[in-house]
């Protein structure tokens, strides 16, 4: 039975050391490896856009993605579990780390898939998923990945106000050692892939975004 993310109360503790679980070495659908070192050359993003089991497939089917993996980032423990982060107490967010080559697939490409995906202007929900783990976010691995983040946001609020959106409540923040992403269990990753018909309720708002080219997705 699958963790109930409503109803849980525990009490949050300030962490661990190390993973209170084994994180798979392999992508369960490209193959590839979920954990870095990567191959040099590619390029890694994080994006937060509700549950992350249907944010996770939009990016593996990206031609130019190497690898996917979901996980929590932008909170204040280490190492935290999904029943810590579900309380809401951790601060963290349900985030994907997408792992991609730039020759293929630019960081510009991404951007639209993250924007039109889901609603940015929920604040710390995503439809009926409620809660600051379900938070739109952005953590940039770089300088150059933050610049284009941020002007990507305001661009698309340009359009989100024109279809009459309130404003974006995206978080845009640097990714540092102090908000490290932290894998999430086995079990979330590559969830809609080892449960086809399993949950998603990402709902994107309609309004394109003009930032990049868009991407083509394997079939």
């Amino acid at each position: 039975m699958l963790f109930d993310r409503r109803r849980h109360h525990a009490a949050v503790g300030p962490g661990r050391d190390a993973p209170a679980f084994t994180i798979p070495d392999h992508h369960a659908v490209l193959g590839t490896p979920l954990q870095p070192p990567f191959p040099e050359g590619l390029e890694v993003a994080v994006f937060g856009l509700g549950c992350f089991w249907g944010a996770e497939r939009l990016f593996w089917q990206r031609d130019g993605v190497f690898s996917t993996a979901v996980g929590y980032a932008g909170g204040t423990i280490p190492y935290p579990t999904y029943e810590e982060v579900c309380t809401g107490a951790t601060g963290h967010a349900e985030v994907v780390q997408v792992v991609f080559d730039p020759a293929t697939i630019s960081y510009a490409d991404l951007l639209p898939v993250f924007w039109e995906e889901h609603d940015p202007t929920q604040g710390n929900r995503q439809g009926n998923d409620v809660g600051t783990q379900y938070r739109s976010a952005i953590f940039a691995t770089s300088p150059q990945q933050l610049e284009q983040a941020q002007r990507s946001r305001d661009a698309y609020q340009e359009r989100l106000a024109a279809a009459g959106y309130g404003p974006i409540t995206t978080e845009i923040a640097q990714l540092d050692p102090e908000r490290e992403l932290y894998y999430a269990e086995d079990y979330h990753q590559q969830y809609l892939h080892k449960v086809p018909n399993g949950y998603c309720g990402l709902r994107g708002t309609g309004v394109a975004c003009a930032t990049g080219e868009r991407a083509r997705a394997r079939g």
